[in-house]
């Protein structure tokens, strides 16, 4: 008898078992460019499960994978060699994956390989190695918060059932140190969207200590959120993720959005596309310019944008936000001039 938990010994004379050992070999060994030879395939099977194939086997058990829907090309060269033709993704697609994960700065370093192992898993071992040798990573900053794939799942799971999260949410200091935001008391938050801007995940959501929609950066909630038994508050009328996105993202500091004219010359129009979208309000003016009109929440953020493109923008209006901008580059001015003259 059987204890309860120990699987019985397998039987390596099994087909079954041997079919199962034969198309794994060909997942991880095979591509187009390394097939396996019959006599390549006989003695790793031997080798890694003591299993002996004689050379007719081979073909009538590829021919069983195949009626099971699974993508075997045979070549017929010199001899008979297999690979495994129908892969998940192909090679360029794995390197896009691999890249997008190596630059998220929401993915921690270690979570960043154990994804990169994992997906390097989906192609053969050759092809595998050749992935690794071409991924460089840059030494940019990631995220240090473990708990990102946790806190997503939790996030999505009180969105799924409508209900309330807590959660502590943190800031740094001057001195580098973590500093518990709203005084060092958890926040009560609604969740209604995760959203992926900038390498970064973000929660929207209705937040009861401040009264209206927030944005939360989700690599800065510090604990696993706690999911509350109390109905989630329903989202407003006037909400809409995409408008949400495109107005506040990347621009925001506050929830007010402003319309802003921009005075733009045209080698800035892609930057105002990849900020506003190919939607945004233009107007040509002569051959060299052109006046946008967009919607941004104001902040520094959105000021320093302005400032990085040189005078190819300038915001034209409205008056009083030319003149908050103004009145920034007055005081900078300033402060550089009084340093000049000590």
């Amino acid at each position: 008898m059987l204890q309860q938990g120990v699987a019985p010994e397998p039987d390596r004379e099994d087909s079954r078992l041997r079919i199962l050992y034969l198309y794994q070999m060909l997942q991880r060994e095979s591509d187009e460019n390394h097939p396996l030879s019959t006599r390549q395939i006989m003695e790793k099977m031997e080798a890694e499960h003591g299993i002996r194939m004689h050379r007719t086997t081979l073909p009538r058990d590829i021919a069983v994978l195949c009626a099971a829907g699974i993508e075997i090309i045979t070549e017929r060269k010199h001899a008979r060699s297999y690979y495994l033709s129908y892969r998940p993704f192909s090679l360029p697609e794995l390197r896009l994956l691999i890249d997008a994960v190596l630059s998220s700065k929401f993915i921690t370093d270690r979570k960043s390989a154990a994804l990169i192992r994992k997906l390097s898993s989906l192609i053969s071992r050759t092809n595998a190695e050749e992935l690794r040798r071409t991924v460089h990573v840059t030494g940019k900053w990631k995220s240090e918060n473990e708990k990102g794939y946790y806190i997503v799942d939790a996030i999505n799971e009180a969105i799924r059932r409508e209900t309330k999260l807590s959660f502590y949410y943190y800031d740094y200091n001057n001195k580098k140190k973590r500093v518990r935001k709203n005084d060092g008391n958890p926040y009560t938050v609604s969740p209604y969207d995760l959203i992926w801007d900038g390498d970064y995940y973000y929660m929207t959501g209705f937040c009861d200590e401040r009264g209206e929609v927030r944005t939360f950066r989700v690599d800065r909630i510090e604990k696993q959120p706690r999911l509350l038994d109390q109905k989630a508050v329903p989202k407003p009328e006037d909400y809409r993720v995409e408008r949400y996105t495109q107005e506040v993202f990347r621009m925001f500091a506050t929830q007010e959005t402003s319309e802003v004219t921009l005075l733009c010359q045209t080698p800035a129009m892609k930057s105002v596309i990849d900020q506003f979208g190919k939607g945004v309000v233009t107007e040509a003016i002569g051959t060299e310019w052109f006046r946008a009109t967009v919607k941004v929440c104001l902040s520094p953020t959105f000021f320093r944008w302005v400032f990085g493109w040189g005078g190819l923008i300038r915001i034209e209006g409205p008056e009083d936000i030319r003149k908050v901008y103004c009145k920034m580059l007055h005081d900078e001015a300033l402060y550089y001039s009084k340093l000049s003259t000590q």
